[in-house]
């Protein structure tokens, strides 16, 4: 059997592995061997979502795992998101039920709400919208996924590149409590005010782009090619993409690194067997420059824009 990662407990007691596979920018056949390759080395958490247009690999791998007996249902974490095409609440329980049935699974573990901001319907296909955004108050799509708990449907729900004003707000009206907050967060992004803010909250930051989406060819970010992160990688005999992911973990964050290359992959979990020491976590979080690689500009001027706040 291969090595799993620890868990963490949510608050709503279901528990989540403390890193996962990310499938951003994972498209058909690259999604469903990257999935399928995961969880032999592995992963028992797969994050997905409707505009990634990749569920139905993902949920094929999935399944194909649990036929052959590698794996058992119940031993996956799988997190799918709503689109933003879906914020009306009369539309939020198909359009889940779209993604539960793109996976071909008989449950959600967690289902997050993928922006606070809406954008306008046209069709299903339509899958990233437009940039017509909605008006759509984020607490009315929140309580249509609150009924999705109810149903059994998924066990948790959850946010996703929200900010503090907007989790309390949420927190202040909500019935079933979010249980992670999914935002950008890397060395040179990360988030220490948000993350404070979460614990204090009862919430979990899980981190897509852990790697700030590298450039190799500009030896870009600093925090995996420059000469400290080299010297670093060294020392512990790891590689720098190694040292940046066990850094995430010991500041408590879920890191969802994405990479459809089989060694990568098990590169990338392979950060349980050692600890960073305290002045190596002083270099790492020296890095932080607070730059997104993720803004969302073209939704900078909506009313839920979440990113015009500090944190």
């Amino acid at each position: 059997m291969p090595k799993v990662a620890p868990k963490i407990k949510l608050n709503n007691g279901q528990e989540m592995p403390i890193i996962g596979l990310g499938t951003w920018k994972s498209y058909e056949s690259e999604a469903y061997q990257a999935t399928s390759d995961a969880i032999d080395i592995g992963y028992r958490h797969i994050d997905t979502a409707f505009v990634y247009e990749n569920e139905h690999e993902v949920g094929q791998a999935i399944r194909e795992k649990i036929a052959q007996g590698v794996i058992r249902r119940e031993d996956l974490f799988v997190t799918t998101k709503l689109g933003g095409i879906h914020h009306d609440p009369e539309v939020v329980e198909r359009a889940f039920r779209l993604s539960l049935s793109n996976l071909g699974l008989d449950y959600i573990d967690l289902y997050l709400m993928h922006m606070p901001i809406g954008q306008k319907f046209h069709d299903d296909n339509n899958v990233h919208g437009t940039l017509e955004l909605t008006d759509v108050d984020y607490l009315d799509t929140w309580r249509e996924m609150e009924k999705l708990v109810d149903l059994g449907l998924t066990r948790s729900i959850g946010l996703s590149n929200f900010n503090a004003a907007q989790t309390e707000r949420v927190l202040a009206n909500c019935r079933i409590k979010p249980v992670v907050n999914q935002v950008e967060c890397h060395p040179a992004f990360q988030q220490e005010q948000l993350r404070q803010h979460a614990k204090e909250h009862g919430l979990i930051i899980c981190a897509y782009c852990p790697l700030a989406r590298p450039q190799p060819a500009r030896h870009w970010p600093p925090f995996l090619y420059d000469e400290r992160a080299q010297q670093l990688a060294k020392k512990y005999g790891r590689s720098s993409a190694q040292i940046c992911l066990r850094y995430l973990i010991q500041i408590g964050v879920v890191p969802l690194p994405k990479s459809s290359n089989k060694a990568r992959i098990a590169e990338n979990f392979n950060v349980f067997d050692f600890e960073l020491q305290p002045e190596d976590m002083a270099v790492m979080k020296n890095y932080h420059t607070g730059v997104r690689t993720v803004p969302f500009s073209g939704m900078a001027g909506h009313k839920y824009y979440p990113f015009n706040d500090q944190f």
